[in-house]
């Protein structure tokens, strides 16, 4: 949806960006600054590239995420007069016309186009463009890497795990308490979520982003019971209200007791942990209408389950249906198979309807490997609760994303260098997908801004931006253009609206499903085809002779 030509409204800063000042840049972004200005350069009209040269996870593809955090930071961009003084006093060398320059800017002279966020991108396509005075545009490079960097690595981690976990199960991100510190876990949450996860454990990021949130207990809420005597005469009223038990743990033990020959009769014996049937008698009393309890305190099979099975046959005596187990240590295969075998024979054996089903839902360390290992081996877990090497990237701790120049005062500029994975694609572009006949994107392709856009239907010679061998003609049956405005400053241009959160989400899942399978699989991926137009290869080598000194042997 787009809005018409007047600028967006100026939203006020977030909890989850309490670090949202200029200041949050490196020090050379004020000392480019401060030069440009002295050499009468700073109103030069520039154009940037943010892009990254390399997918992460040894994978062919990432998502794309930040982009309404750049939109939000540049909406409150202001120094104010404390921020000003400190700069003053960090360099002390500069004229005091520089400060007072500092003092009057903002970026209403800045445009910025993006692909739309959740997108799948590639390396070299600019995920964004932005536009405006140079110094102004300096200053926002090391914030807008900071929000991009590690949004869409994170966001592709949790594509990535739930590619391998499959639609049909429940992803739940458990990471704060691993987070890279409290605005690393609030950022993790916003992005997984976006990344197809389905709900956190993390309180604020719910109420700040609508994101569900689930949770249950700890090991050491289980021990700390000792013993069904603490809570001996609770009382609990039937879901329908028509009825009220008056003691609610003498209804659990009646069951356990027939649970006891259940047990039996399938190889298990021995009694249960009663300190453990006390802390889950106790949480359902809590949560009647969502029990679900961590069952691995101190034995799974002969203990937790059997406990669980316990209290859930006594809720539903009284109209409630308890969620499930967790698992979150063992041999989780295994484990998952025996609990579904277990809540099979309680369904056939006392006749509860729909007791086969109950959710198993397994944490311990989990990642994108062990997921895939359980798939192999074959298991009963219906849901995820994945931490530490979702939201701290353990796999690649950074993206890579860069910030070029590529035009100034309109005259294309290049980045050149030994490696040819680092030299910039100059001048300002415009970026299309390109899609076959089975409905799955064939390339991107970059052109320069005045160039005819592709056609439906008509040829047209695609070529790697620097190896001369790798061309190919293409004949799309639908092009899309990548950048779209999403801030237009000052500008009479239309601009995108922000979607919300959950759009994001979608259209994440629904790019995932819609890519060509091998380049979304987790072994040996083929890469996807990153291309220019003809005419832009010929000025990028144009440009580079042009560039680059030519040597002299003596």
């Amino acid at each position: 949806m787009k809005s018409g030509s007047h600028p967006p409204p100026t939203p006020t800063p977030t909890p989850t960006d309490p670090m949202a000042t200029p200041l949050l840049t490196d020090l050379y972004q004020f000392t480019m600054a401060y030069s440009y200005w002295k050499a009468g350069k700073h109103l030069d009209h520039s154009v940037f590239d943010l892009y990254f040269r390399k997918n992460p996870f040894r994978g062919e593809y990432t998502v794309f995420a930040g982009l309404e955090e750049c939109i939000r930071f540049i909406a409150n961009f202001k120094l104010n007069e404390d921020e000003i003084a400190f700069l003053r006093s960090a360099m002390p060398t500069c004229q005091d016309g520089f400060f007072h320059y500092l003092s009057q800017i903002d970026c209403s002279d800045v445009e910025v186009y993006a692909i739309p966020e959740g997108s799948i991108v590639f390396p070299k396509v600019p995920l964004m463009r932005i536009e405006g005075p140079v110094a102004v545009i300096q200053l926002l490079e090391t914030p807008f890497l900071s929000l991009v960097n590690y949004a869409s690595l994170v966001t592709t981690n949790a594509a990535r795990h739930r590619l391998v976990a499959g639609q049909s199960k429940t992803l739940l991100e458990f990471g704060l308490r691993r987070a890279q510190g409290p605005d690393g876990g609030i950022s993790a949450s916003r992005y997984c979520y976006m990344g197809g996860f389905d709900a956190t454990s993390n309180v604020a990021a719910g109420r700040l982003f609508g994101i569900p949130i689930r949770g249950t207990h700890s090991h050491a809420f289980v021990s700390s019971f000792m013993g069904l005597d603490e809570i001996v005469g609770k009382t609990l009223q039937s879901l329908d209200g028509s009825s009220q038990c008056n003691d609610f743990v003498s209804l659990v033990e009646s069951w356990l007791e027939k649970i006891q020959g259940l047990k039996s009769s399938i190889g298990l014996y021995g009694e249960t942990n009663k300190s453990e049937l006390a802390a889950f008698t106790s949480y359902a009393l809590a949560f009647p209408n969502n029990f679900l309890a961590l069952v691995d305190t101190y034995d799974v099979m002969r203990s937790g389950v059997p406990n669980f099975c316990a209290v859930a046959l006594a809720l539903s005596d009284l109209g409630y249906r308890a969620s499930g187990i967790r698992l979150d240590s063992g041999d989780l295969a295994y484990l998952s198979i025996q609990s579904r075998k277990f809540f099979v024979a309680v369904e056939r054996e006392f006749g509860v309807v729909g007791f086969e089903k109950m959710t198993i839902t397994a944490s311990n360390d989990l990642n994108e490997e062990t997921i895939d290992a359980l798939n192999k081996q074959g298991h009963e877990v219906d849901a995820f609760g994945i931490g530490t090497y979702l939201v701290t990237c353990y796999a690649q701790p950074a993206l890579g994303c860069v910030f070029k120049l590529v035009e100034i005062n309109g005259q294309p500029r290049i980045k050149l260098s030994e490696d040819v994975t680092k030299v910039s694609i100059p001048c300002k572009k415009r970026c299309y997908r390109l899609y076959g006949k089975e409905g799955y994107p064939l390339l991107d392709i970059m052109t320069g801004e005045n160039e005819p856009a592709p056609k439906v239907g008509e040829r047209i010679l695609c070529r790697h931006p620097f190896n001369e061998s790798k061309r190919a003609y293409v004949v799309p049956q639908h092009v899309e253009e990548l950048l779209k405005c999403y801030w237009a400053g000052n500008s009479s241009k239309e601009r995108e609206e922000l979607p919300p959160i959950k759009s994001i989400r979608s259209r994440c899942i629904e790019q995932l499903d819609h890519m060509r399978p091998d380049h979304m699989r987790r072994l040996n991926p083929t890469p996807y085809k990153v291309s220019v137009s003809a005419k832009l290869y010929d000025f990028i080598h144009f440009l580079w002779l042009s560039e680059a000194p030519v040597g002299e042997l003596q």
